[in-house]
């Protein structure tokens, strides 16, 4: 394999996609980690925990001779295959580890000594996250931010979709956004959304002019914060306003948190899915029971029951209009209504999902 120089070039590596290597130990990765790095680990949680201890008892010699006793014979060589499989795999990848120390330059001598020459990122993993976070300011600096808002129901995700020029927050974060938003696979860590979030504004802005549209969102996507310096640029930024009547939204929920959903629970848990996915609603709808009121909770969680009921008898959904319907009359335009005059930003444009599709792309 040809000698490539290490890099510091972190944009171009994000940019890029650029397959990576990750040498620290799972419970680093899982803390926090970006879209296209591997987890292939020096050693496992518990041998760098022996090697901490080591070090702070012996110091860093006895540290080093302990974790290459803890790393040898066939754990070595089965650690060695997988990367050596890795980097024959992607010849245009890098390897790291923390902060680019001996983790990582053992792992590239040992690949040396295997006849393979895989480049380093500099700095490792810390300087590739303070980057990150470094970039995601200048990118807002830049980014001319328009928000698309709308009452619940009206397919602010689906214009996002539509739109070149937007960032899907509620993708990043896996999840919808609202009370009943979680999915059934877990949402990224918080460090892992905030990088993913940084890339995707590079991205966009290296690509298309400043401006990027993004659904209008609270503090908050199901247990994940938007970074403050996106909170503070979202407050004062200019609108679109998705609008649709009722129907139409009762049945985009159907659509997104009915059949969608439910897709999503049978493929994870077979027959047991159509169950799972009416507990989780349930579960949900009794989060917001003090500001429903016992007794409206009570009739609509009724309501929701009958509803899969006949789901799994008939595969019929219309029962599910009723209380999608309720929720979205009682509880969500109520609180969206109060929440847009707080709104400090100025609306651009308000139509149909078609129409605020059209001018969007019109404005460019």
């Amino acid at each position: 394999m040809s000698q490539r120089p290490d890099t510091q070039d972190y944009r171009a590596l994000f940019l890029a996609d650029a397959p990576m290597m990750d040498m620290r130990a799972p419970q680093e990765f899982d803390k926090g980690a970006f879209p296209s790095a591997h987890s292939l680990p020096l050693m496992t949680d518990i041998e760098r925990a022996k090697v901490g201890t080591c070090y702070k008892r012996d110091g860093q010699e006895a540290a080093i001779e302990l974790g290459h006793r803890l790393v040898s014979g066939e754990v070595r060589a089965e650690r060695l295959a997988a990367w050596r499989e890795f980097a024959q795999a992607h010849p245009d990848g890098y390897l790291y580890c923390f902060r680019g120390g001996l983790r990582s330059q053992t792992v590239r001598q040992w690949l040396r000594d295997e006849g393979i020459d895989y480049p380093l990122v500099i700095g490792g993993y810390k300087a590739m996250r303070r980057f990150l976070i470094d970039e995601l300011e200048r990118s807002l600096a830049t980014a001319d931010i328009v928000l698309i808002g709308g009452k619940t129901g009206t397919g602010k995700t689906r214009v996002v979709w539509d739109l070149s020029d937007c960032i899907d927050l509620e993708g990043l974060a896996n999840h919808r956004g609202s009370t009943f938003g979680q999915m059934p696979s877990p949402q990224p860590s918080q460090i892992d959304f905030e990088n993913q979030l940084s890339i995707a504004f590079m991205k966009l802005l290296n690509r298309a002019g400043p401006r990027v549209y993004l659904e209008d969102e609270g503090r908050l996507i199901g247990r994940l914060y938007l970074p403050e310096i996106l909170r503070d640029k979202m407050k004062h930024a200019p609108l679109v306003i998705v609008e649709q009547n009722l129907a139409e939204r009762v049945d985009v929920v159907i659509d997104d948190y009915i059949v969608d959903l439910g897709e999503r629970y049978r493929t994870l848990y077979g027959d047991d899915g159509h169950a799972r996915h009416a507990q989780k609603l349930q579960d949900d709808l009794a989060k917001i029971r003090k500001r429903l009121g016992g007794e409206r909770h009570q009739q609509m969680s009724a309501v929701m029951a009958d509803a899969f009921a006949a789901q799994a008898a008939s595969g019929d959904l219309q029962g599910h209009r009723e209380w999608i319907g309720f929720l979205l009359e009682k509880y969500y335009d109520p609180m969206y209504e109060y929440q847009l005059e707080q709104r400090e930003g100025e609306v651009l444009f308000s139509g149909s999902r078609d129409e605020v599709v059209r001018w969007c792309e019109g404005a460019r």
